[in-house]
C-alpha cells in the first residue's frame, strides 16, 4: 500500500521547502517532500551567487516586485532567528557610460515605487566613496541588498518541516502520476506515495513534472547556464560589496557582476549561455534527450532568431577568459586578466513560451488537486518564504483548511 499523505511537495530546492514549511504550521497535516537528489538546494538554490536581492529591478506591482519586498523582510528576520550567516551590505549599480542614465533613472524610479529605503543617487565622486576601485559616470547604492547561504537557508528549512513532523525525502524522483478517489497516487523511485494535494517546485523538471500529472503547462524550460569567476585571496579588496552593471531591459539577467560571498571572497559573473542539458553546469554536459526536446520546440528558435547575435556573444565569452575579463573591466578597470580565477556555475530555469517570449514573471498554473511552479526566476530564492506562503494557502483552500498565520516562517 503506498504510504499517505494530505500534501507532497515535488522539489527541495528553496521554494518547495518553504512552501513546506508554511505548511508545517497546520498541526496534523501530513507533509511530504520529495527530493530527486541525494540533498535539498542541489541545483538552481545551490548554485546562485548568494545575493539577498532588495526589489530594486521589478516592475511596480509584478509578482516579483510584491514577492521580493516581503520574502527579503521575511528572509532576514528568519536568517536572524535561525543562526544563519547573513549581512545587510548594500550595493552599487554603476552607469559606465552617459547612455545608460535613462535606464539607471528608471531603476531608481522603480526602486522607491517597490518602497526601497535609503535609496541614493550617486555621481563619479560618490559611487567611490562605496566602491574606490569602480569607475562610472553615476550609479545607485541600494542599502537593503544582503549576502546569504542559500544552501545554509534551505537546510534550515528543512529543519522546520522535520521539526514540525514534516518528512524530507531525498532520492526520491517522480516518474509517474495518476488519480484515483479523493486524491492522486505517485510514482517515485522511493516508492509510491498516495496525496490528496500535489505542489510542483521541481525546478528544471518543472515544465516535465507537469506534462507527467496531465497538465499542460503551456511553456518549456530552457536551461542558461551561467559562469563565475572568482577573485584571487590578494585582490580581494578590489570590490568592499556588490557592484552591478546597468541591465539590458531585453533580458531576464543581471549582466556580469562582483559579489562578495558570506563565506569570504569575491565572485564574478554570470553569464548567460544556452546550457546542453538541463542540470548542464559543464559545457561538456549534453543531454540527448533534452537537445532533440528543445529543437522540436518551435519557441526556441522564434527566440534564437530575436537574440542570435546576443547569444553568440555570450557563447564567445564562455569560451575566453579575455572576453569575460574585458567585461568586468567596465565595472574595474583595475582588474587584470591573472586576478580571476575559474569557478563553478550554475543553470537558470527559463520558461520560455510558444511564441518565443522569455517569461519574466513568477508563473504558478493551478489544476485539480495540484499547483505547478513554472517559473520562478531570481529573485525567487529572496522570495520564498513569501511565494511558499502564497502556494501553501492555494494548498489549504484545495483542503478545505484555513488560511495560514505564517507561523513557521
Amino acid at each position: 500500500m503506498p504510504e499517505t499523505f494530505d500534501v507532497v511537495v515535488v522539489g527541495g530546492g528553496a521554494v518547495g521547502l518553504a512552501t513546506a514549511m508554511a505548511l508545517s504550521a497546520d498541526p496534523g497535516l501530513r507533509l511530504l517532500v520529495v527530493e530527486a537528489e541525494d540533498r535539498v538546494a542541489a541545483h538552481q538554490t545551490g548554485h546562485n551567487s548568494g545575493v539577498i536581492h532588495s526589489g530594486l529591478y521589478y516592475k511596480p506591482g509584478s509578482a516579483k516586485a510584491r514577492n521580493c519586498a516581503d520574502g527579503r523582510d521575511r528572509l532576514y528576520r528568519f536568517c536572524q532567528e535561525h543562526g544563519v550567516a547573513h549581512e545587510r551590505c548594500g550595493k552599487v549599480v554603476v552607469a559606465t557610460h552617459a547612455d545608460e542614465l535613462p535606464a539607471l533613472a528608471e531603476l531608481e524610479r522603480r526602486g522607491l515605487a517597490n518602497g526601497l529605503r535609503g535609496i541614493r543617487r550617486l555621481d563619479a565622486a560618490g559611487l567611490r566613496e562605496y566602491e574606490p576601485h569602480v569607475r562610472g559616470v553615476a550609479g545607485l547604492h541600494v542599502p537593503e541588498t544582503g549576502i546569504v547561504d542559500y544552501k545554509a537557508v534551505t537546510r534550515a528549512y528543512a529543519d522546520v518541516v522535520a521539526a514540525a513532523g514534516g518528512r524530507v525525502e531525498l532520492k526520491a524522483a517522480l516518474v509517474g502520476c495518476r488519480r484515483d478517489q479523493g486524491g492522486l497516487v505517485l510514482s517515485t523511485t522511493a516508492g509510491e506515495k498516495h496525496c490528496r494535494f500535489l505542489v510542483n517546485c521541481a525546478g528544471l523538471q518543472s515544465d516535465r513534472v507537469a506534462r507527467l500529472c496531465g497538465v499542460e503547462p503551456g511553456v518549456h524550460i530552457i536551461p542558461f547556464r551561467g559562469e563565475y569567476y572568482e577573485l584571487r585571496p590578494d585582490r580581494w579588496g578590489l570590490v568592499r560589496n556588490l557592484v552591478y552593471p546597468v541591465p539590458d531591459a531585453r533580458f531576464p539577467f543581471l549582466g556580469v557582476h562582483f559579489t562578495r560571498m558570506i563565506g569570504g571572497g569575491v565572485e564574478a559573473g554570470p553569464n548567460a549561455v544556452l546550457a546542453f542539458r538541463r542540470e548542464g553546469y559543464r559545457m561538456r554536459d549534453i543531454s540527448f534527450r533534452d537537445l532533440f526536446e528543445l529543437a522540436c520546440f518551435p519557441g526556441f528558435w522564434r527566440m534564437a532568431a530575436r537574440f542570435w547575435r546576443t547569444g553568440l556573444d555570450e557563447f564567445n565569452r564562455s569560451l575566453s577568459r579575455g572576453l569575460f575579463w574585458r567585461s568586468l573591466r567596465r565595472l574595474v578597470p583595475e582588474l587584470r586578466l591573472d586576478d580571476i580565477v575559474p569557478a563553478g556555475s550554475g543553470v537558470r530555469a527559463q520558461a520560455v513560451e510558444p511564441s518565443g517570449k522569455l517569461v519574466d514573471d513568477f508563473r504558478i498554473v493551478r489544476a485539480e488537486r495540484m499547483v505547478h511552479v513554472l517559473n520562478a526566476p531570481s529573485p525567487a530564492a529572496t522570495a520564498s518564504i513569501s511565494i511558499g506562503r502564497t502556494i501553501a494557502d492555494a494548498a489549504r483552500e484545495a483542503l478545505g483548511l484555513p488560511r495560514g498565520n505564517g507561523a513557521a516562517a
